[in-house]
């Protein structure tokens, strides 16, 4: 059985398609990073970097102590590579997945998550961001141009089959609008879109935990202003004594 710690955003939902996908038992432990479950000494136990999601596999290959995986693009590769699947195994077609993968956790999550912090900030509280919100934008433009040039030469990411590589840079896609973006400028970006919003595990591990959402607009203002004390602008912690 695997233990996903796990909050219904792009980040957890990567590692949700990939389970359903694989047909892959696994049990969720949400982690409410609105309300700081990421910051208690039980989570950095598990994930010094204090973010989920985190996997705990109870059955690891080795048949020793359950092993704990952090980062979603670490856990997809633990679990493809557990289950043989989406993961090929020719040097060549697996190296061309890592770049793709390693590109979306170093370029397209963390572009768009600026772009999307930048775009929603209370500007009469912190001044006018128009300066980042354009660099963001126009950032996460190019972006969605590099997805684009890359399937209009190949059906999938990684080439002309399905992989790791395709269901890890989906979900940070589904919010385009929100980006700033328009999806008609890109022709082929938007025919592979439309084609993962089809299957039916992608579905699945999109919906996973929806349940668990909270609209902090409703919360109190105080509420509201404690939250973002503590999630934004975060300093080192320090080491414990």
């Amino acid at each position: 059985m695997i233990d996903l710690h796990y909050w219904p955003t792009p980040n957890g939902k990567k590692v949700t398609i990939l389970l359903e996908e694989l047909g892959m038992p696994y049990k969720i432990m949400p982690v409410n990073i609105g309300m700081g479950d990421q910051f208690t000494a039980e989570f950095l136990e598990m994930n010094p970097n204090h973010r989920m999601p985190v996997m705990v596999d109870h059955a690891p290959k080795d048949g020793g102590k359950p092993l704990v995986v952090f980062e979603s693009g670490a856990i997809m590769m633990y679990l493809a590579e557990k289950a043989g699947k989406f993961y090929p195994q020719d040097l060549r077609a697996r190296h061309e997945v890592n770049e793709w993968l390693i590109w979306q956790m170093a370029n397209q999550g963390p572009k768009s998550g600026e772009c999307g912090h930048f775009r929603r900030v209370d500007t009469k509280e912190h001044g006018e961001q128009d300066y980042a919100v354009r660099r963001f934008t126009d950032e996460v433009n190019r972006l969605y141009g590099v997805l684009n040039n890359r399937l209009y030469k190949h059906e999938y990411l990684a080439g002309d089959q399905y992989t790791i590589a395709d269901m890890i840079c989906y979900p940070w896609t589904l919010n385009w609008k929100f980006q700033g973006q328009d999806i008609e400028e890109f022709k082929y970006f938007k025919r592979w879109f439309e084609m993962m919003g089809a299957r039916p595990a992608v579905q699945k591990g999109m919906a996973a935990g929806a349940d668990l959402s909270v609209d902090r607009e409703k919360l109190p203002p105080e509420e509201q202003a404690r939250i973002r004390k503590m999630l934004y602008n975060q300093r080192a912690r320090p080491v414990p004594v």
